[in-house]
């Protein structure tokens, strides 16, 4: 079934399921907790529902996604730590890090401190670090974020800094 000939339900649900590694990141990079983890999946997928019809097929569906995911995950973020103040924890079973055997103690106790930094940055940074870890242009991340090229390469060349300073 070609994209023209199937209805906007069954384009919506074949492009998030082709892309729903997003909605699971972007959820555990802003969620502490399971139940959480499940409950703000469940509200970007939503709002990316609520938001498909205006959807341009001329652009790339997955910057379309993040750029939507992470404003939902800002938004409940900024209210979830209004009423509980938790801090994100990123655990390795959030992220496909390696096995820890494979990792010396050394590299797993940076890994920690790294993890710790990130959970530490305010929303937009930690958006702006997902980002540029998953290999992200900066056109593209500019766009998700809705900020210019340069403040994107200014923003990433100052965590770069901080994570140097902080974490090594």
């Amino acid at each position: 079934m070609t994209a023209q000939t199937a209805d906007p339900r069954q384009q919506f649900e074949a492009l998030l399921q082709a892309h729903r590694g997003i909605v699971f990141k972007v959820a555990a990079t802003y969620a502490a907790h399971a139940e959480d983890r499940a409950d703000l999946a469940q509200d970007i997928a939503a709002q990316l529902w609520r938001a498909y019809p205006g959807y341009d097929p001329q652009r790339p569906f997955p910057t379309w996604m993040y750029r939507i995911a992470l404003n939902v995950a800002i938004s409940w973020l900024r209210g979830e730590g209004q009423r509980r103040r938790r801090t994100v924890s990123l655990d390795d079973n959030l992220h496909d890090l390696p096995d820890e055997q494979g990792i010396d103690v050394e590299a797993r106790q940076r890994l920690e401190v790294l993890e710790r930094f990130i959970a530490a940055l305010d929303p937009m940074h930690r958006a702006l670090l997902l980002l540029y870890l998953e290999d992200r242009s900066y056109r593209e991340i500019a766009e998700i974020l809705g900020i210019s090229e340069t403040n994107v390469a200014t923003r990433i060349s100052r965590l770069k800094q901080r994570i140097r300073q902080d974490v090594a």
